[in-house]
């Protein structure tokens, strides 16, 4: 079932900034380092494809829509580099690059999306000279910018009506403007219900092992002046039990055509404790994260990282010497578990195979 938003008529609105992601300057790319939040705000430069690439598979970056803009800017940024006026060995060597971006994280559907949106300009455009394909990549790569920030608003518009007057939310990891080119999927839910006068209180997941909860969230709701506090994860079920929950909101990397919804690791846990406990549990995410192909989540790639990150925090070693570590980075929930998905063309619910379809 399909459902537009309503927008919020009667309430005062406040006035939400923004945290910037991700920008061009000049012909570079200048991306806030992720991995210096709360500390710092500093921003990552890259002047090839291969230093974005890097910042997508070392997180200066993270976030699904957040990689796919990074990826069509960055194979923006490498067409550049490429030295001809051949259309043939042009392709050639911008589908080498696509490759090689295709490969830095796996999970997030949004990065070859982008990719194949660049891949299609290329191939479209046979016809015309390098020089004007060039400029039409890099003009694509900043409408997926604009677009998204457009498509996050959307997004919490069409969730402002699942939001209690008076609520208490629970999100997991980011997925606020830091995630995305600006404005948030969860989070923009959030500030949607906030910059409306609803009175909210965020409950923020620490979100082990590189806390972006407490680092990124945190930071994010603080700027914007909205109330929040930082739980550890296994928290959670305390204060749902307790009645302190009123609803869950977190964000995703992939969807499956099914319904199936692969996001951080740990929300799986949140949405079988949110339905244990009669709580609605609500999935934001914009169309280019579902994955129409996938019979199920199942099917969804999971990576895996380096055990170094679960062993260590902030630089120093915090398990014993030689300890083995299991890091999964994501988790996917099964649709039965999922009370909604909100979407920029709005609001599906079960059963999700039929609402996907019409959706997409």
């Amino acid at each position: 079932m399909l459902r537009s938003g309503a927008e919020n008529r009667s309430r005062k609105v406040r006035v939400i900034a923004m945290v910037p992601t991700i920008k061009w300057e000049g012909n570079s790319i200048h991306i806030i380092d992720q991995r210096k939040i709360p500390q710092a705000k500093e921003w990552f430069v890259c002047r090839s494809i291969e230093d974005v690439i890097t910042a997508i598979r070392d997180m200066v970056i993270r976030g699904a829509p957040a990689i796919g803009i990074a990826a069509g800017m960055g194979l923006a940024l490498g067409s550049q580099s490429v030295n001809t006026d051949d259309y043939t060995t042009f392709r050639k060597e911008f589908l080498e690059m696509t490759r090689r971006m295709k490969s830095a994280r796996p999970t997030a559907i949004n990065l070859g999306w982008a990719v194949e949106r660049m891949v299609k300009i290329v191939d479209e455009m046979r016809d015309h000279e390098v020089s004007a394909i060039k400029k039409a990549v890099r003009k694509e790569s900043e409408i997926i910018l604009e677009r998204d920030i457009e498509v996050n608003r959307n997004i919490g518009r069409n969730g402002l009506r699942l939001v209690p007057d008076k609520a208490n939310i629970l999100t997991h990891c980011n997925a606020g403007a830091l995630a995305t080119g600006g404005y948030g999927t969860a989070l923009g839910i959030i500030r949607a219900a906030f910059g409306a006068g609803k009175q909210v209180h965020v409950f923020v997941d620490e979100t082990r092992p590189l806390l972006q909860g407490m680092r990124l969230t945190a930071f994010e709701l603080m700027e914007d002046g909205i109330p929040a506090t930082v739980i550890v994860d296994c928290a959670a079920g305390y204060l749902m039990r307790k009645k302190r929950i009123d609803l869950v909101i977190t964000g995703a990397d992939r969807i499956a055509s099914n319904g199936d919804t692969a996001n951080k690791i740990g929300t799986y846990q949140l949405a079988v404790l949110a339905k244990e406990n009669g709580i609605p549990f609500y999935v934001a995410a914009p169309v280019s994260s579902f994955d129409p192909d996938l019979e199920n989540g199942d099917l969804i790639p999971i990576e895996e990282r380096g055990p170094g990150e679960v062993v260590s925090f902030a630089g120093q070693q915090i398990g014993p010497d030689h300890v083995s570590a299991y890091n999964p980075a994501f988790d996917v929930t099964p649709c039965q578990y999922i009370s909604a998905i909100i979407t920029e063309k709005g609001v599906i619910t079960p059963p999700y195979r039929s609402s996907i379809k019409d959706l997409l």
